[in-house]
């Protein structure tokens, strides 16, 4: 990937999209769902508290966690994304994003392009909605950093 808005572990993700043949790209897809993972012991049983993201048309929840301790002003995010297992498109997509762009800081993640989806490749695959639900999920991330980095 050239794009320099890209964070390397999402373009390595991308490339590895690109690889493979187009029609073998939803079953990556579905062995990065495999990979998602598990919600931190302090989020089990309460994964209810965790904001859903209502775009997607697989129940989705996401938490979004902020480590001020080396740039009050940029703080490192982690990314905690939890779909069900009978969902692996879901999943998959979830996983992309976090293991794309968790752990980065805030500023590198507002600086992602909006067409992830397009850039995995999976646009014959799937159909429109469930693209739109992965560009929400990575919406819905940009937004909770930005208030929170506002104060809000």
């Amino acid at each position: 990937m050239t794009d320099a808005s890209i964070p390397a572990a999402l373009a390595n993700i991308f490339e590895d999209f690109q690889e493979v043949p187009e029609a073998e790209r939803l079953e990556l897809l579905f062995e990065f769902s495999e990979e998602l993972p598990e919600v931190p012991s302090r989020y089990a049983g309460h994964e209810d508290q965790m904001e859903q993201v209502t775009e997607c048309q697989t129940p989705l929840f996401l938490a979004v966690e902020f480590d001020e301790s080396t740039n009050p002003d940029d703080p490192a995010t982690t990314l905690i994304i939890s779909a069900p297992a009978e969902a692996p498109t879901t999943r998959g997509f979830g996983s992309v994003i976090v293991q794309g762009l968790s752990g980065l800081p805030a500023s590198q993640i507002l600086g992602v392009p909006d067409d992830v989806p397009n850039r995995l490749g999976l646009n014959r695959a799937l159909t429109p909605l469930r693209l739109r639900g992965m560009s929400a999920l990575l919406g819905r991330i940009k937004r909770n950093i930005t208030e929170h980095l506002a104060g809000a």
